[in-house]
């Protein structure tokens, strides 16, 4: 259950859809969605979708972080993270915002700044 307003499809401006593999340095400036494999560096003041069937390594520095699928690699976003089920996390996240569904696998290390400037929510 989302209390959120849900992102469009129309909203998402690039794709990596499920089977494609990437390597580099991504940069953007609107929303972004990796369904496929990805290995390297994100670097984005808007929002990366990583989808349920995505396998992403990566540095990413992004305004707000949805993960669904398996990620592995540390994360600073400046908005939110989001982790959706049946998502599985390792690394490092530091975040001002984090919110955790039921089903979420999380192993690693979660830094959430100055004490009375943050937020967990748990669904």
């Amino acid at each position: 259950m989302r209390k959120e307003n849900p992102i469009e499809k129309s909203d998402i401006k690039a794709f990596l859809g499920p089977g494609s593999q990437f390597e580099g340095k991504l940069l953007f400036d609107e929303i972004v969605r990796i369904d496929g494999t990805f290995r390297g560096q994100v670097t984005s003041k808007d929002t990366l979708i990583i989808g349920q069937t995505a396998d992403v390594q990566a540095e990413v520095h992004v305004g707000t972080l949805i993960i669904s699928g398996q990620f592995k690699g540390n994360v600073t976003a400046t908005g939110k993270v989001e982790l959706r089920a049946p998502a599985k996390v390792e690394g490092k996240i530091e975040t001002p915002v984090l919110v955790v569904e039921e089903g979420v696998s999380l192993d690693g290390e979660l830094s959430m700044g100055k004490k009375g400037e943050n937020k967990v929510v748990v669904d």
